[in-house]
């Protein structure tokens, strides 16, 4: 009479039992991955409105007081990378000046395309 030793058979039924697990981690990275790149992207939308009101305010505050180009300095005031692809109109009326920058937000997939983020920042004219 043949005996099995239980933890022989447990053993193989256990490796078995982990090669099915590690196909399912596998399944689960590209949704992981996905996650991933949303959160990034979201970041980086953020990050570039963020930086479209800093733009907005510079450009402002610069032609309030100079009349000189404040959009040189809303992109100076801006992270390089963004400023590039950066539209800033300023428009003096009357005692205020509004500067509206227009910031193109980076795409991680170039499938995607997303709309600029726009921020606008008005400040009163000083004395000359």
């Amino acid at each position: 009479m043949r005996k099995h030793t239980h933890g022989r058979r447990f053993g193989a039924r256990g490796s078995r039992d982990r090669g099915q697990t590690a196909i399912e981690y596998l399944g689960w990275i590209p949704i992981l991955l996905l996650v991933a790149l949303a959160a990034i992207q979201l970041g980086i939308a953020v990050y570039a409105v963020q930086q479209a009101g800093t733009a907005a305010r510079a450009a402002a505050r610069t032609a309030s007081i100079d009349n000189g180009s404040g959009a040189q300095a809303g992109k100076a005031a801006m992270s390089d990378w963004l400023a590039e692809g950066t539209d800033i109109v300023v428009d003096p009326a009357g005692d205020e000046v509004t500067a509206t920058a227009h910031v193109d937000i980076p795409s991680l997939i170039p499938v995607f395309d997303f709309d600029r983020a726009t921020r606008s920042a008005t400040m009163p004219v000083t004395d000359r």
